[in-house]
């Protein structure tokens, strides 16, 4: 079976944050894959437009991982790690199309930044992260640990992202 390289982003600003930190590393080893590098972890104030207040700082840590699993399956392991450590994604509303996205402090969230080389656009899963060069909080754990990766869309490295943010 091919062995493909996904990079992702875990991140929370809920409850015991370390330790949900590495539950989810080692989620991640067990559900989705090998880990192959990791940054440090990060501390940074919250980014965008949040329905509450929210009452910690998030702490971030990028990942590069080796799997079997398709895009899609990653995806699905995610969603599923996320609810094991406790995440409640709200419901969806018709309203919730805004061009203004409203974001939820949680326990834990994991995006999938990128996945191989490849382009993914479906409803529910785009690849590489659409928002992930407008982001500091990504761009910083990602520099860490593939600064000459470039990104398939932008033609750009991380390291060149970044100091462009």
């Amino acid at each position: 079976m091919m062995t493909n390289r996904v990079v992702l982003l875990i991140g929370g600003n809920q409850g015991d944050r370390y330790c949900l930190m590495e539950q989810a590393t080692e989620q991640i080893r067990q559900r989705i894959g090998s880990v192959v590098a990791l940054s440090r972890i990060c501390e940074t104030k919250p980014w965008g437009d949040f329905a509450e207040e929210p009452q910690q700082d998030f702490l971030n840590r990028a990942l590069v991982v080796e799997t079997e699993l398709t895009a899609r399956q990653v995806l699905e392991e995610a969603l599923a790690i996320e609810a094991v450590l406790g995440r409640l994604r709200p419901a969806v509303h018709e309203s919730d199309d805004l061009p203004q996205r409203v974001y939820h402090s949680r326990p834990m969230d994991i995006d999938i930044i990128f996945y191989n080389d490849e382009v993914i656009d479906t409803p529910d899963l785009t690849v590489p992260h659409p928002r992930m060069h407008q982001r500091r909080f990504v761009l910083e754990p990602l520099a860490e640990i593939i600064p000459g990766y470039r990104h398939p869309v932008l033609k750009k490295t991380v390291k060149e992202l970044l100091y462009e943010l």
